[in-house]
């Protein structure tokens, strides 16, 4: 795209979105703790119609509006607790979502397998998948049997507009089965199984032309294998790929031949890049690897399958374009030049390519959407994702990186408190959760915002073992729960001190899940570090994940835990804050849910025990009825009171 369009489509943005706001001096707790208005926008294959989910009442529905008029078509909504999941456009009419159930304050709604299908203006609904009633053929039961099992969209099959193709986690005996792939007819829910997995928990991949050739699994959550099934059928085939040492393999899409397949993984542990394998020679090209830093999104158009961007985030974002004749690549160029300062994504296009949903956010902003037109060039505001936040009154947060004190180059983000000066500041550390896989974001987070908005700094620390920079820095947090990845964290601090930009007699550390274990930890390391600690859905007992748990009740979950935190019992009770009270001086907050199948209520009962018997101070919150995470917008506000009434006890700001 030319300077000069770029400039036209600037000049049209400003006509459509700009506004002037009014500073507020304080943002009201309740404005973080809400949830998103609008989320998951997505286009028809041929542009009539735009779908939306919103939250008028707390519970997700879906509405389906003229893409000219902006007038409602239909709206789906279900009662009681169940409310619209995730979903997709099968044909230019007709759209399968996933129906949820909201099960408290988990940070995901449970979701039981069931796929329903309605056409626009809200014609032709039925239940296709699920246990209301779908219909097998190629056999010769003629009643309508149950699937059982919980099922996903593989492919909407897009130009087919008949038929999808989902992919089934059989509900048996064994709780990490063989899966399964059904075609299924989009308006009967008739359905057929085109293949079974080669091996338990198998992920698939489907060509331009929704066959099913390439599988990957792991049984480990570490080493991969790839599968190849021919066109004609037949069996899977594990890839031989000789001595290639490949980990974290993600299928991402086939090349236009269709002979090659796109994958992104990390090769002899690096970082993971993008590569080329053809199916047949087993060559295998790197496409492109940015340094130190694994992808954070590959985009694939969903309409095309055409791969066309790399999205990396070792500091703020960057792009690479893979391919430089794409449309979708200078679409995506040109939009960059326009919503400067910010992530941009293509969230959905059209089949012909001439429309796109457009979704734009940054450390401040905390989303909005827009609908681009290829053919004026012009770019129109949809929505916001919460209207009420004015990213000018919102904190920025600025990429950090420091030495560990072995030499590890560590990076983090830290949030900046609005019109502070980066001096002398109050502090809160803020450890992700994990350990391994998750990393942190540069990005618009609401738990660091709330802070900020109280004048506190945020600190978040990519320690050794997150994801997103290669297999080997995973894996130097393996065995190091409770050693070096609580350096990397009090490093960081360090590092903030030494540069005066906190103040380090007026700082506390809070996190969630492995965050509400580096919490204590960390605390308990460094006992006059920190003036609070607070662990929220927390592991406290490591000896105890391996009997209680979701991921204990697992086969791979128990080899997880034996490669990641080792069987020396002695070992692990030293790495437990629950067994080392008496080497913490700050005084705790622990925020719990009685169904917590991830950090079961069992975690936070032996902290509280041994925090009873050491007579150490605590506050403790527990939800009964909440689970792994925050989801009712009422509770998340109880929580972020609760906390900053903690804080406000032992810290100034």
């Amino acid at each position: 795209m030319n300077n000069k369009k770029v400039i036209v489509l600037f000049l049209v943005l400003l006509l459509v979105c700009c506004k002037s706001f009014a500073i507020n001096t304080l943002v009201p707790i309740d404005s973080f703790s809400k949830g998103a208005e609008f989320v998951s926008v997505k286009i028809s294959p041929d542009g009539k119609y735009l779908a939306v989910i919103a939250k008028p009442e707390g519970k997700n529905v879906l509405m389906i509006l003229d893409a000219q008029k902006f007038t409602v078509h239909h709206t789906v909504s279900f009662p009681g607790n169940a409310q619209v999941g995730g979903y997709s456009w099968v044909n230019n009419k007709r759209i399968v979502l996933a129906k949820e159930y909201l099960k408290g304050w988990q940070d995901h709604p449970e979701y039981r397998g069931e796929l329903f299908g309605v056409n626009a203006d809200g014609s032709q609904s039925k239940y296709l998948v699920g246990y209301q009633g779908e219909m097998q053929t190629g056999s010769r039961i003629k009643k309508a049997t149950p699937l059982n099992g919980t099922s996903y969209i593989l492919d909407p099959l897009i130009n087919d507009d008949r038929k999808m193709l989902i992919v089934t986690y059989p509900w048996t005996a064994a709780n990490e089965p063989h899966t399964d792939v059904y075609k299924v007819d989009v308006y009967s829910g008739k359905r057929k199984r085109i293949t079974r997995s080669p091996t338990r928990m198998a992920r698939f991949l489907t060509d331009h032309e929704g066959n099913v050739r390439v599988a990957v699994s792991t049984d480990d959550y570490i080493k991969s294998s790839i599968y190849t099934k021919e066109l004609s059928g037949g069996q899977w085939v594990e890839l031989n790929l000789g001595d290639l040492a490949l980990s974290n393999v993600n299928l991402r899409a086939f090349d236009s031949t269709g002979e090659s397949v796109f994958i992104t993984a990390s090769l002899s542990g690096e970082e993971e890049g993008l590569y080329k394998l053809n199916l047949t020679t087993k060559a295998f090209d790197l496409i492109h690897k940015e340094p130190g830093v694994s992808p954070k999104r590959v985009w694939v158009d969903e309409v095309s399958k055409e791969l066309f961007a790399i999205e990396s985030e070792l500091g703020y974002p960057t792009y690479a374009f893979i391919d430089g004749e794409s449309h979708k690549s200078d679409r995506l160029k040109a939009l960059l030049q326009v919503l400067q300062g910010n992530q941009v994504q293509l969230v959905s296009s059209t089949l012909d390519g001439n429309m796109s949903v457009i979704y734009s956010s940054s450390d401040s902003n905390p989303g909005s959407y827009y609908l681009f037109n290829a053919l004026n060039n012009k770019l129109n505001f949809l929505f916001s994702s919460r209207s009420w936040l004015n990213p000018e009154q919102m904190a920025i947060t600025k990429p950090i990186n420091f030495k560990a004190r072995d030499g590890l180059t560590i990076h983090g983000y830290l949030t900046i408190p609005n019109n502070a000066q980066e001096k002398n500041l109050p502090l809160v550390v803020m450890p992700h959760g994990g350990p391994h896989g998750p990393r942190d974001w540069w990005g618009f987070d609401s738990d660091a915002q709330v802070l900020a908005s109280r004048g506190i700094a945020v600190l978040k620390v990519n320690f050794r073992g997150s994801g997103g920079f290669g297999r080997n820095f995973e894996h130097a947090g393996h065995l190091k729960w409770g050693s070096e990845i609580q350096f990397d964290i009090i490093d960081g601090v360090k590092h903030l001190i030494a540069q005066g930009t906190v103040n380090k007699d007026n700082m506390c550390i809070m996190g969630a899940s492995f965050g509400g274990y580096s919490a204590l930890q960390s605390s308990i390391i460094e006992p006059d570090m920190f003036k609070c600690a607070i662990g929220v859905i927390g592991i406290y007992d490591l000896p105890l994940m391996f009997k209680v748990g979701d991921v204990a009740d697992r086969d791979s979950g128990q080899r997880y835990l034996t490669q990641v935190l080792g069987t020396d019992e002695q070992q692990l009770k030293a790495f437990s804050p629950s067994y080392n009270i008496d080497k913490l001086k700050a005084p705790v907050l622990i925020v719990h849910g009685g169904q917590d199948e991830r950090a079961p209520i069992e975690q936070a009962e032996s902290l509280i025990k041994a925090l009873k018997k050491q007579t150490h101070p605590y506050e403790y919150m527990l939800l009964e009825d909440e689970g792994h995470g925050f989801y009712n917008s009422e509770h998340r506000a109880s929580y972020y009171k609760k906390v900053l009434s903690f804080l406000e006890q032992h810290m100034t700001f």
